[in-house]
């Protein structure tokens, strides 16, 4: 009589043991991770990024071409014709006034006259003239910019070439083009006029002369 209820027992034991190891085999390949579907995914993330000629969006990106300015063959001339106080002069060689702005700030935020010879929605060409200083400031073209702007700065950095000639000579010339390369003046004395800032940079190109450190033209 025990050893059958005992031979019951252990039957009844194995049984339920069978059947937990089946349930758990059961759960592992319902869970089992399906990475069909990943590879599928990640394949697909790889072919559509845009390649190194596109942007984000996946429009082509325009090429740009630097701005080269050919200096040497602007005119040269060694001899100082105008002072840093003819206005009129110097007005000249950056042609005619399209308007004027007597509310302006000079280089130390001093009250001066800005005027513009560009109309506001073209590639700027300025003099900002008052007691203590004299600004030429033009467009600095950018590379990414269009042909048409490339040329007006180019335009610009010429005429400023013309005039920093009139007012200092040959290194007139000499500090514009150190300008377009990237160079910077600041507080030096160059053919006989105080340069408080000389720089091009940011889209903007500026010449800052202090009056009061003009030298007056040897007259021999």
């Amino acid at each position: 009589m025990w050893n059958n209820t005992l031979q019951t027992f252990v039957i009844s034991i194995m049984t339920a043991v069978g059947l937990s190891l089946s349930a758990c085999n059961g759960a592992q390949q319902d869970i089992e991770p399906d990475t069909s579907s990943d590879d599928t995914t990640a394949t697909e993330t790889v072919q559509s990024s845009p390649t190194p000629e596109q942007d984000m969006d996946g429009a082509t990106v325009a090429q740009s071409s630097p701005v080269k300015y050919d200096v040497a063959s602007w005119d040269s001339s060694s001899e100082r014709s105008v002072s840093i106080n003819e206005l009129d002069k110097i007005q000249a060689v950056y042609g005619k006034v399209v308007n004027s702005d007597e509310n302006s700030l000079d280089y130390a935020s001093n009250p001066a006259t800005k005027y513009r010879f560009m109309d506001t929605d073209a590639p700027y060409l300025d003099l900002i003239d008052s007691e203590k200083y004299l600004e030429l400031g033009w467009y600095y073209a950018n590379p990414t910019d269009s042909d048409a702007e490339k040329a007006l700065s180019k335009a610009h950095a010429k005429k400023s070439h013309q005039l920093a000639q009139q007012l200092m000579g040959a290194d007139g010339a000499k500090v514009v083009t150190e300008m377009l390369n990237g160079q910077i003046i600041k507080n030096k004395t160059i053919g006989g006029q105080k340069i408080e800032l000389a720089k091009c940079e940011f889209y903007s190109c500026m010449l800052v002369f202090n009056k009061s450190g003009e030298q007056q033209v040897d007259a021999s």
